[in-house]
């Protein structure tokens, strides 16, 4: 119960930081009529509300995780706070290849079928993101092609 108490007040803490950064986003004189900050409000918006049901209404005492479940969390914490930092200077494909593929190993995956899931994430994520949705993303580093 405390646990869930302390977390939604720290979901809330950083739900209001992420407010305070999205009001600062610029608008263009063409932007559409609802404007660049509607998402991240929006999504700040549902942390709040889930952070609120967690302080009132708490689960029972979860059990926490020890021993092999820490070390995986580690990992995909780590992967994930690397694949943050190396998606610019590697660029899209790469890096979201290789965290895809240890994720998929982790949830308990074959590793060569793993890594068949990470590359089929990363591309098929990056023709999504690219031609499908028509984002600027860099496929690869400077050099590598695309």
């Amino acid at each position: 119960m405390r646990g869930d108490r302390i977390f939604g007040a720290v979901m809330i803490v950083l739900a209001l930081g992420y407010i305070l950064t999205a009001s600062r986003i610029g608008t263009s004189f063409m932007s559409d009529p609802v404007g660049p900050r509607a998402f991240p409000y929006m999504i700040a918006g549902v942390i709040i509300l889930c952070a609120v049901s967690m302080i009132l209404r708490p689960d029972p005492e979860a059990e926490w995780p020890a021993g092999p479940m820490l070390l995986q969390l580690g990992i995909a914490f780590a992967a994930l706070i690397g694949y943050a930092f190396a998606i610019k200077p590697l660029g899209f494909i790469l890096p979201t290849v290789i965290v895809a593929g240890i994720l998929s190993w982790q949830i308990g995956g074959h590793p060569k079928r793993a890594a068949i899931a990470g590359a089929g994430l990363g591309i098929g994520l990056f023709v999504l993101f690219r031609v499908v949705l028509g984002l600027g993303l860099k496929g690869l580093p400077a050099g590598w092609g695309f």
